[in-house]
């Protein structure tokens, strides 16, 4: 549900047909970039959607397709080539990120070509930044003393300061499954937008879009945000990259743990009894998890593998590792369901002789998405036809974890999620995260397109707060009511 459209400026005469619409997708479907990297073959309903959108390659043919191009909004025909003439500040912040469509694509498929992992990203890291610096921005590099983290500006005041995140870490084996490429150039055209918004209009603003690491680990929002990178901030938003639109994404809360248990080890065969079997114990609480999920929320998560467990079949183990993630919708229930886990490994140790050391690791918050913001990022979709289930609807979905929600609990924030399989609104859950098949969707056309459409729609937000100081106020209420 979208709130009714009200003009940032007052209804200005009716333009010319724009050719910002007809750039983004020269760039997208014709450009080659200056290393003459070869891009990824686009499957057939690429091919039929793009000649389908276009027609053909020539300027004509190109405009035609365009205006003709219809998408439904509020039960009424919108005229795409119309949808950024409705005021001066939308224009803006299109004809900017249309501008760079080709260049981002290119930054897009060098990080996917070339994906890092959490901590590693030197490349991903220098690619960014010298490309931000280029485009004008102040780059802190090496932010937070974090050697593949960033921090970029561009503005005239902090009177309002707008925050934006990029992801740009990979998995191992099957790099980029989780569109951190796309996430990457999403936050990089948002502030872009921004940036050319606030400059043009001469706005008391700034954009920061902040490069953060290890979000697939161990969280490199989480040490920024303890080193006070987000201070002064007014809120802060990004954008990912997925198998549906989403913008009240019911993320997990999270937090690891390793856990070590120490025995005696001695021969299997000719003197077990002298031993202390550490696997015993590290069978004995996998077990006993297992066991305890029958009393569990059908929400609530806990899962893990035993990564250390033994060395020879005719040693009794001395000692075993394992690797266990708790997961529930609120962070406080994480709390409580930790408690529980812990009484398991503890009561392991003590049934077997053992002795267990547990290390926590970094803890993930679930997302407070902020409703104001989530409302104006909805309604910018909206027009540029995309449709969303209800609030209660989106929410009904668990997904994953996510750093951002530190963030959400420190500052207003949202994190919508959009489709990069196609651009109908259609869920489709043949495809999930973190698998090879959605490390090739995010390579494709399809989600480069569905990439700037929501990063236009992460910028007008942020516009918006920049303007309307009754909508900024809504926004710090809503989150100092939801903490």
């Amino acid at each position: 549900m979208s709130s009714e459209k009200t003009p940032l400026v007052s209804p200005r005469p009716q333009a010319a047909p724009s050719s910002g619409c007809l750039d983004i997708f020269r760039g997208i479907f014709f450009s080659s970039s200056a290393s003459n990297t070869e891009e990824p073959s686009y499957n057939e309903k690429d091919a039929q959607a793009y000649n389908e959108m276009v027609g053909s390659a020539s300027n004509d043919a190109l405009r035609q397709g365009m205006e003709q191009l219809t998408i439904s909004s509020n039960s009424s025909d919108l005229n795409l080539s119309d949808l950024w003439e409705k005021d001066e500040f939308a224009k803006a912040v299109h004809q900017a990120i249309d501008a760079v469509s080709a260049e981002l694509r290119e930054i897009s498929l060098k990080l996917h070509n070339d994906p890092e992992l959490s901590w590693e990203e030197y490349r991903a890291h220098a690619l960014l930044t010298e490309y931000l610096e280029k485009k004008g921005f102040q780059v802190q590099r090496n932010a937070c003393d974090l050697d593949t983290a960033f921090i970029a500006r561009a503005g005239n005041s902090d009177k309002v300061t707008i925050g934006i995140c990029s992801e740009y870490d990979a998995l191992p084996g099957i790099g980029h499954a989780c569109g951190h490429n796309l996430i990457a150039i999403s936050g990089v055209a948002a502030a872009i937008g921004l940036k050319a918004a606030i400059e043009k209009f001469s706005l008391q603003a700034e954009v920061k879009l902040f490069g953060t690491p290890a979000e697939e680990t161990s969280g490199g929002k989480v040490s920024m945000l303890n080193k006070g990178a987000f201070e002064n901030v007014d809120l802060c938003m990004m954008l990912h990259g997925a198998n549906a639109d989403v913008v009240f994404p019911a993320f997990l809360a999270l937090d690891t743990v390793e856990v070590e248990y120490f025995g005696k080890a001695s021969h299997a065969s000719a003197s077990p009894w002298d031993g202390i079997n550490a696997l015993d114990a590290a069978i004995l609480a996998y077990t006993n998890i297992g066991m305890m999920r029958q009393q569990m929320h059908p929400s609530q998560r806990v899962h893990g593998i035993i990564k250390e467990g033994g060395q020879a079949p005719n040693i009794i183990p001395d000692y075993t590792r394992s690797s266990y993630t708790v997961r529930a919708p609120k962070f406080a229930e994480v709390e409580v369901l930790k408690k529980r886990v812990e009484r398991i490994f503890k009561s392991a140790a003590t049934a077997t002789g053992c002795t267990v050391k547990l290390t926590w690791g970094v803890p993930y918050k679930d997302i407070l998405t902020n409703d104001p913001l989530a409302r104006k990022f909805e309604h910018y979709m909206n027009e540029q036809g995309v449709k969303y289930a209800t609030k209660e609807q989106q929410q009904s979905k668990l997904s994953g974890s996510t750093d951002m929600g530190n963030l959400t609990y420190a500052l207003p924030g949202i994190h919508p999620m959009f489709n990069i399989l196609n651009l109908r609104g259609e869920d489709d859950m043949s495809m999930g995260l973190h698998t090879k098949e959605f490390a090739h969707a995010s390579a494709q056309y399809t989600g480069h397109i569905a990439t700037l459409r929501a990063a236009k729609s992460l910028a007008m937000t942020g516009v918006d707060c920049i303007l309307d100081a009754e909508l900024l106020k809504q926004v710090k209420h809503q989150f100092e009511s939801t903490k």
